[in-house]
């Protein structure tokens, strides 16, 4: 049986930086990881905006060169998947029948796109955004298609959506909350958001539910909503939020169920078996306390630098000031702390200006931020949410101070 003193589960970027950081941490040990994608490791939030858009190829998306992966130690085994963990024996199952041992096992296999569950869901021209492949066959569609219906008013939805008029298609969004963003932003910035969506020229319908998918010949034609009007569409692009994959370690005893429950070390219930990235339900230092999911770029590293230091002797707590970034048009949206549980927020800036920061805060606190085309705030907001600081909101709201006078 082929065995590794440390088994990463999942090649995208929290299992790839793990395996990076031990390699610059000069871990001794053999590491394996296993990818269920055929491709080398690569960025996933290019795949809507500059893969989608043709800007940037799959070479430059790359997460490491493939010269980085046949490092002496370092094994990566692509298109294969883990079917089941014995923590017992110390060992996973594939789905080839091969039995893998390890040492330690870091869980990095992050979520699936959650599905529609209404009739014609998976008709042919229903595309989901998560994978290479997944962007690949919506490009293999594009030619014929001159308008789209993307249901999902989240970071994807609209991410997709204004590439896609980028691209030149008509665009209909379908939302079913009053708002888009409506788990993670507040009024002000859906506001603007759905203004900027509209004035270029997307039909943006919020409040609207999703009776079915329309077939005609065999494929998506549309798409039906509650009160019975049809929105027709060549492609239908689903962007609903993901479901983790935790299958397999809930299957052999780890806590969790949406996510496995990680501590400070983003250790699971399980002896020497780790859980990181959007697979990880943790209890953020930044947050409320309660188990979250983090599903960003930021988590995944942070976590997976986290779990590297206790590997190699040197154990830190994952203690990272919560980010996010979204793109979209000439939009630069930047996202510092959790505003879950605020109590007030405060409008910095006009956003008529384009230029303007939504500022959240529990109990006086700064907890968290939205910037939109405003890089200074967000470097030094995100100083006031790790500080904690206590800020009246009417200099909060005053742009002739700046934030990092409030430190």
């Amino acid at each position: 049986m082929t065995s590794y003193d440390t088994l990463i589960v999942g090649a995208g970027h929290g299992g790839t930086q793990l395996a990076v950081n031990l390699h610059k941490l000069k871990y001794d040990g053999t590491i394996g990881v296993i990818g269920a994608e055929p491709h080398l490791p690569y960025h996933r939030p290019p795949l809507s905006k500059d893969y989608l858009s043709g800007e940037k190829d799959f070479e430059r998306i790359l997460l490491r060169p493939e010269s980085f992966w046949e490092a002496e130690g370092l094994t990566l085994m692509r298109g294969r998947r883990v079917t089941s963990v014995d923590p017992t024996a110390k060992a996973v199952m594939m789905d080839d029948g091969e039995t893998i041992g390890y040492g330690s096992l870091a869980w990095a296999t992050g979520g699936m796109p959650r599905m529609l569950t209404c009739a014609g869901y998976d008709l042919p021209g229903v595309h989901t955004v998560r994978t290479l492949s997944d962007i690949n066959a919506m490009m293999d569609e594009m030619a014929g298609t001159k308008r789209v219906a993307v249901i999902g008013g989240g970071y994807i939805g609209l991410e997709a959506a204004a590439v896609l008029h980028k691209l030149g298609r008509d665009v209909v969004l379908l939302e079913a909350q009053r708002h888009v963003l409506s788990r993670v932003a507040g009024e002000p910035l859906a506001s603007f958001f759905e203004k900027e969506h509209r004035a270029h020229g997307v039909d943006l319908r919020t409040g609207v539910l999703v009776d079915c998918i329309e077939e005609r010949d065999g494929r998506a034609a549309g798409v039906r909503l509650a009160d019975g009007s049809i929105i027709e569409a060549d492609m239908v692009i689903v962007g609903i939020g993901i479901v983790p994959e935790v299958g397999p370690l809930v299957a052999a005893g780890a806590e969790g169920g949406n996510g496995i429950v990680v501590d400070e070390f983003c250790r699971t219930s399980l002896s020497d078996v780790y859980a990181i990235g959007d697979c990880a339900a943790h209890r953020n230092v930044y947050g409320e306390d309660a188990l979250i999911r983090l599903e960003s770029v930021q988590n995944a590293s942070d976590m997976a630098m986290t779990v590297a230091r206790g590997l190699t002797g040197k154990p830190q707590p994952y203690e990272a000031v919560p980010w996010f970034w979204s793109d979209q048009y000439d939009l630069k949206l930047q996202t510092a702390g959790l505003a879950t549980g605020h109590d007030t927020h405060v409008l910095r800036g006009d956003p008529a200006t384009r230029s303007f920061s939504l500022i959240y805060l529990k109990g006086g606190v700064v907890c968290a931020l939205d910037c939109v085309n405003a890089p200074k705030d967000f470097v030094f907001g995100r100083k006031l949410v790790e500080m904690r600081v206590s800020a009246e909101p009417e200099r909060l709201a005053d742009t002739s101070i700046e934030l990092k006078d409030l430190m």
